[in-house]
């Protein structure tokens, strides 16, 4: 029955809409109401793109959340234990994954949820919105009727009554919902610049809040890399030193081994000049150039030379040392009479 009843009555009011537009029934035209229904449909259409990009970009951050697990999970796996700061690097993928998840739950809970709570009465606004609609239909439907019953040639007042009883319940229900609608979608038309301002403020807030202890992790993760190849270097160096003093060292023994002289062999002690004996002079010859010098003066200059050099070349290329000096006894010269 109530099947039966909700077709009849789509029936009148497709009838009515196909007059209402031949213009032959009146049609009840509320300009405002309509604009405010145009900014609902605006305000429904930008919120759910609002509310679908959000969830892409928590998507996103999941997406990331996986992979940094993955490629914290990776360097973890291959660093090893004797290099420096493995304890520090497996605390940083700890907390990296931490910071992850906590970024992804409240990105869920304060932004996304929040979204998902303002659009949820969407549904049911236009839900009334459609139901006011189809009830000035009824309305726009039952006014004609007994518009109708008025103009007839033969009236009936019993259904004059039944159809003005039926008009006045469809205006009620009409009014009552037109009356809230207009109260209620101004309101609602108003709140998108409070939920977007709270929706954007928290989404940059925990941006924030997330880059800045993941900026931290990055520094400690980037002062870990940073030492452990300082001891690398050092430990490389110190490798280098270590192989340059060896071959240092083998140099400068094959260096001492080629350059040292080779042992002298025995030989002959070196043979020295024979002795020559002097002459004992002639007594009579000596006193002779005695008398011969002193009947004529020498030439100072001539003779002293002369004499210099011939005392010098008997001995010239003769090394005393090698003489055996032999102690001679004195002479006694006699003096002449």
């Amino acid at each position: 029955m109530d099947g039966w009843m909700d077709g009849w009555i789509k029936s009148l009011r497709f009838s009515l809409q196909v007059l209402q537009k031949l213009g032959k029934a009146d049609e009840t035209r509320d300009t405002a109401f309509e604009e405010l229904v145009a900014n609902f449909n605006k305000q429904m259409t930008e919120g759910s793109k609002v509310q679908r990009d959000l969830k892409a970009y928590l998507a996103a951050v999941k997406a990331m959340h996986d992979a940094s697990r993955r490629l914290q999970d990776c360097l973890a796996d291959m660093y090893e234990p004797d290099w420096f700061g493995k304890e520090e690097m497996d605390a940083l993928v700890e907390d990296t994954d931490t910071l992850w998840l906590g970024y992804h739950q409240n990105l869920t809970d304060k932004t996304v949820l929040c979204m998902d709570t303002y659009l949820a009465q969407f549904p049911e606004i236009k839900a009334r919105i459609a139901k006011r609609e189809r009830k000035l239909v009824d309305f726009d439907s039952a006014r004609h009727h007994f518009a109708s019953l008025q103009k007839g040639k033969k009236k009936d007042e019993a259904k004059i009554a039944k159809a003005e009883e039926e008009l006045g319940r469809a205006q009620k229900i009409f009014e009552e919902l037109n009356v809230e609608l207009q109260d209620e979608l101004p309101v609602l038309w108003d709140s998108r610049v409070g939920v977007y301002v709270g929706t954007f403020q928290s989404l940059a807030g925990q941006q924030e809040r997330f880059h800045k202890e993941m900026s931290k992790l990055s520094q400690n993760l980037n002062d870990v890399m940073t030492k452990l190849e300082e001891q690398r270097q050092l430990k490389k160096d110190a490798t280098a030193a270590t192989k340059k003093g060896d071959g240092a060292k083998s140099e400068e023994a094959n260096h001492s081994e080629s350059t040292s002289p080779a042992p002298k062999k025995p030989g002959p002690p070196p043979s020295r000049p024979p002795p020559r004996f002097t002459p004992s002079p002639d007594p009579k010859q000596q006193n002779v150039g005695m008398f011969e010098e002193e009947a004529s003066p020498p030439d100072t200059n001539t003779n002293s030379t002369s004499t210099i050099q011939k005392q010098c070349e008997p001995w010239s290329g003769v090394n005393l040392l090698d003489w055996d000096v032999e102690v001679l006894q004195p002479v006694t010269i006699p003096v002449p009479k």
